[in-house]
């Protein structure tokens, strides 16, 4: 690879995609309003069925059932939680009106309740013990005597039931009255009333230890964010792969959890890191992470669109776009690091699909270079 402009320089290394939680859907337009997929209109079904002043909903969508109810309810307090800011501010453009007694929450975990309903919608092919935490964040936080309504997109389902049962509440099956037969059909529901606090609470979050050069650090993970429970392969062989000069600005755009981010800052104390990341939880994590190893080299920052302090001032930016969307994600990261980047400023993209990346970048970027590594590429690009 080239030597990287301003204070940095790039060395081959084996790359992994990553699948960070910094997205792009729903920010180049207002969201049109769309009808609740159908675990989430199945659960909504059974809500509207169960008295409640203090209400909390997860979405599989942009918070139909929350919207929903707030309308419906006026007097009362409606809160969906969302764990990505772009889902949540796609929901909030989407929700025309918006009911004053309605707020979205992009945090990191259920906000604090009591409540007296917690709807959650969860699907199929979710990440199985993601959607165990959101269940047992439900009803931690649901008032005794209050009703969790969970639905998933699986008639013969066995396992959410399961979940919900090893509670040791009494779970009861409902179907979606009065919803569309044909939507129905393809899901089941489940009410739980919580008559006791929970015996044991699992911690879903891990500490996972891993040596850049001659530091031992201690990485954050939790349900939800990328390479949950282990580092990466991406991110270990990303951060083979650089090398940072003495007081270089360097951002990590979509940081998971904060792998290379602590990395970087743990070499050298006068490199300032910045990450990024429109996921809540990865946001947590890589603070954590920041915090555990003494890094306060390191900022983080919950962001959707790519904004970072003092844009144009940046020496090195780092980038593992996922790869769905139709590389509107690659998109995103790429226009955020050429904002970002001081003139003679580094872009380095780690990934399998160089194509659009070697198409698109000679446009606006100087002195694009690739380099093949078991599969995947290291695609570096100069700021003019």
């Amino acid at each position: 690879m080239a030597k990287a402009a301003r204070g940095a320089s790039v060395r081959s290394g084996r790359v992994a995609p990553s699948e960070s939680g910094y997205d792009r859907r729903g920010m180049s337009h207002p969201a049109e309003p769309l009808p609740a997929r159908p675990a989430e209109a199945h659960a909504l079904a059974v809500a509207r069925t169960l008295p409640a002043d203090r209400i909390v909903c997860t979405t599989t969508g942009r918070g139909q059932a929350a919207h929903a109810l707030a309308t419906e309810r006026p007097a009362a307090r409606v809160v969906a939680w969302f764990l990505d800011l772009h889902p949540c501010t796609g929901a909030q453009q989407s929700w025309t009106p918006a009911p004053a007694n309605l707020a979205a929450e992009c945090a990191p975990d259920v906000p604090p309740g009591p409540w007296d309903l917690a709807v959650v919608p969860l699907a199929k092919d979710g990440e199985a013990e993601l959607s165990r935490d959101l269940l047992q964040s439900a009803l931690v936080n649901l008032a005794i005597g209050g009703h969790l309504v969970a639905a998933i997109d699986n008639p013969r389902d066995n396992w959410l039931r399961e979940q919900l049962a090893e509670t040791g509440e009494t779970v009861r099956v409902r179907p979606a009255e009065g919803a569309d037969p044909k939507a129905r059909s393809g899901t089941i529901a489940y009410v739980v009333q919580k008559t006791r606090e929970l015996a044991k609470v699992r911690d879903f979050s891990h500490e996972v230890v891993f040596r850049d050069r001659d530091h031992l650090l201690t990485a954050f993970t939790r349900p939800g964010v990328f390479a949950h429970r282990r580092i990466d392969p991406g991110a270990r062989h990303l951060l083979n792969a650089v090398d940072v000069a003495a007081d270089a600005r360097v951002l990590d755009i979509g940081c998971g959890s904060g792998c290379v981010a602590l990395g970087i800052a743990a070499r050298d104390s006068s490199v300032h890191v910045h990450a990024i990341d429109s996921s809540a939880r990865a946001v947590d994590c890589t603070r954590r992470g920041a915090e555990k190893n003494g890094l306060a080299n390191v900022t983080v920052a919950l962001e959707a669109e790519g904004r970072v302090p003092e844009p144009g001032s940046w020496d090195l930016a780092l980038a593992n776009p996922p790869y769905y969307s139709d590389f509107r994600l690659a998109e995103l990261f790429v226009e955020s690091a050429r904002l970002a980047l001081a003139p003679g400023g580094t872009l380095l993209v780690v990934t399998k699909q160089p194509t659009w990346y070697l198409e698109h970048l000679p446009r606006m970027w100087s002195s694009v270079a690739r380099e093949e590594v078991k599969g995947y590429h290291l695609i570096e690009a100069v700021r003019p």
